[in-house]
């Protein structure tokens, strides 16, 4: 069954996450249009100094983001036709506090995807057309495991803002930039695998399970 107050809020708090990172882009002295005749509402025209930029605003709840390949698989949807990908994400999958927002360079972030996409072919993944490939935002990147190949985009970016996430005082607008790109749904095999489980997080998980203490629980591994 879906839970419903759980959809409503990942909804809500994919909406303030986009108004967060608009924001903080006027705040930066940037103004931040649409652009006609494009039917991605992710897409922004954002113009400062006379530089003007197109730009892909992507929010993200658990700290990736993910951008598909085309149908000819020839290019990347919407990242291959922008300047710059501002990333708005919260600092937490687990316990988020914050809203970050990043400028990532367009061409940096096509070479990140670039590499994350070969590396998963190469490792005999099934990746079908129209589906998103996920990087992390805050994991270093790694040739090991495959996942973290192309990660690390908000570690070499800092965030230029960082925002309290407050869902009570937030006027948020829930007809929402919710658009064609914003967070693709991941499957449960493809998260599964993307967050390998280490001892610890074992740990962790069963210990918010049965509402004890981490140090309390021990875990033995026989080969």
């Amino acid at each position: 069954m879906t839970n419903v107050l759980q959809t409503r809020k990942k909804v809500r708090t994919r909406s303030l996450l986009f108004q967060i990172g608009t924001k903080a882009l006027h705040e930066q002295g940037y103004k931040v249009e649409r652009i006609q005749g494009i039917g991605k509402s992710s897409v922004r025209r954002i113009t400062k100094g006379g530089k003007s930029l197109k730009v892909s605003i992507r929010t993200s709840q658990d700290t990736w983001i993910a951008f598909p390949r085309n149908r000819e698989d020839t290019a990347w949807v919407t990242l291959s036709e922008v300047d710059a990908v501002v990333a708005v994400s919260v600092d937490s999958a687990d316990d988020p506090k914050f809203a970050q927002v990043h400028m990532l360079d367009g061409d940096d972030m096509r070479q990140r995807f670039d590499r994350a996409y070969r590396a998963r072919v190469a490792a005999g993944h099934q990746i079908p057309r129209g589906r998103g490939v996920w990087v992390s935002l805050y994991r270093e990147e790694a040739d090991e495991p495959v996942v973290n190949v192309g990660a690390g985009a908000g570690l070499a970016n800092p965030p230029f803002a960082r925002v309290p996430l407050q869902f009570e005082s937030a006027d948020i607008q829930l007809e929402a930039d919710a658009d064609d790109a914003i967070e693709p749904k991941r499957t449960v095999a493809e998260r599964d695998e993307e967050q390998p489980l280490t001892i610890p997080e074992a740990k962790r998980r069963l210990a918010r399970f049965l509402g004890v203490d981490p140090s309390s629980i021990k875990i033995t591994v026989e080969a």
